[in-house]
């Protein structure tokens, strides 16, 4: 079963096309952001939540969830290759393998071990590959033996960061990120020892984050996230040219397409925007919140992750659900105007990550200012040194929860 690739998904009706997205009502929700959603056929099937550090599997279909493991961590991906054997990636240099079906799990022993896990990919009935860590360093693990042994690639000649992996078969793939110069798609042919850039946004802080594959695998989509404008690109001739329409949002996150032409996009401050001409436009449909992935079985059906989890078929009377909105992350950024010192404040509601990045008026990158992991709900408290010209600013607040933006002006 291949992944189709991203992020969640609300309650909807499409007039004309005879399916839609909805709510499972028994779905578990009230936990944060769930990363990740996989399933094995349309019946069986796994989520990760985030913050809670929860795994939730069902049996029928998405109609009710049982609770099967929890952890002191925050939970980014979820993957399996069969009914009993699975993959859970962490944000906490700890990554889990089940033999079980998700009844336990143990942690995966390897050097050097990952820092992070935040793209997984299996294929065949043994080749698992996965991918690290949206805060750097750039790694590639892979596996050809069910998950037994691992290697572990150091992909820092090619990138700063990896989200994404998406593989064709055993030898042919993708990763995705970011580089020092912008959000990038990385290709092999060869099961990973070497890798080629095929595409490259070229503004610093910007990530490729989904990919999603289409028509033979010869149509590669993916979103960018950015400081500056979001982005989805597309090509229709695996890699050789591309094409790059603006995102309903600067923060993207989640896509998906059910034909080339209709399709979704979302990340953490919005729901679902539509699109019937291949992403050129886009319509709010004003549901749904926190979009990170969505995961197609076929053209009629497909699951999303998100606040909760949801679910594309055949139409058949849903109600609006709705659902609320998450509470922003609270910083406070001091004094604004500043002079020669700034403060940040940040409130912590959950194990975490930090990047903390500063760029002018017109979206160039700076300094990295901070780099911090965080181990549990607390507020911390930074103090930077700024000598910089008079003129105006912008913070890039990057976490495992989304990324927020707070302008300063410098006296």
């Amino acid at each position: 079963m291949k992944k189709v690739t991203t992020i969640l998904c609300i309650l909807i009706s499409f007039i004309g096309y005879g399916q839609s997205w909805f709510e499972l009502p028994n779905a578990p929700a009230g936990q944060g952001r769930f990363d990740d959603v996989f399933f094995l056929n349309e019946d069986l099937g796994w989520a990760a939540n985030g913050p809670s550090g929860r795994v939730y599997k069902t049996t029928d279909a998405g109609q009710n969830w049982q609770l099967q493991y929890t952890h002191p961590g925050y939970n980014r991906n979820i993957e399996f290759l069969d009914e009993n054997i699975g993959f859970l990636g962490t944000l906490e240099s700890i990554f889990y393998k089940t033999t079980n079906g998700g009844d336990t799990w143990e942690q995966v022993s390897m050097s050097p071990n990952p820092n992070a896990i935040c793209g997984l990919d299996a294929v065949g009935t043994s080749t698992v590959y996965g991918c690290g860590a949206w805060f750097s360093p750039a790694h590639v693990i892979k596996s050809t033996d069910a998950g037994e042994n691992w290697t572990y690639k150091d992909m820092s000649a090619h990138a700063e960061a990896l989200v994404e992996v998406l593989f064709i078969d055993e030898l042919h793939g993708y990763v995705s990120g970011a580089s020092d110069q912008g959000g990038i798609i990385l290709e092999t042919l060869d099961g990973g020892d070497s890798w080629t850039e095929i595409f490259n946004t070229n503004v610093q802080g910007d990530y490729i984050w989904k990919m999603q594959l289409m028509e033979n695998n010869t149509l590669i989509i993916g979103s960018v996230q950015s400081n500056s404008q979001g982005k989805l690109v597309r090509s229709a001739d695996s890699g050789a040219t591309w094409e790059v329409y603006n995102a309903p949002e600067n923060f993207v996150q989640a896509v998906g397409f059910v034909t080339p032409q209709r399709g979704w996009m979302g990340g953490h401050n919005t729901g679902f925007h539509e699109t019937n001409d291949g992403g050129q436009t886009w319509s709010d449909i004003g549901l749904g919140f926190s979009l990170n992935r969505f995961f197609f079985i076929d053209s009629s059906v497909a699951y999303c992750s998100g606040e909760t989890i949801y679910k594309y078929e055949d139409e058949f009377g849903i109600s609006d659900f709705g659902g609320a909105k998450r509470e922003d992350l609270k910083i406070v950024v001091a004094p604004n105007p500043v002079k020669d010192e700034l403060v940040v404040e940040i409130h912590f509601e959950y194990t975490d990550n930090l990047l903390l990045d500063l760029y002018d008026l017109n979206g160039r990158w700076i300094k990295r200012l901070k780099r911090d992991q965080i181990p549990g709900p607390e507020i911390k408290r930074y103090t930077f040194d700024f000598n910089y010209p008079a003129g105006s600013y912008f913070l890039d607040i990057h976490t495992n929860n989304g990324r927020r933006t707070r302008s300063l002006i410098k006296n």
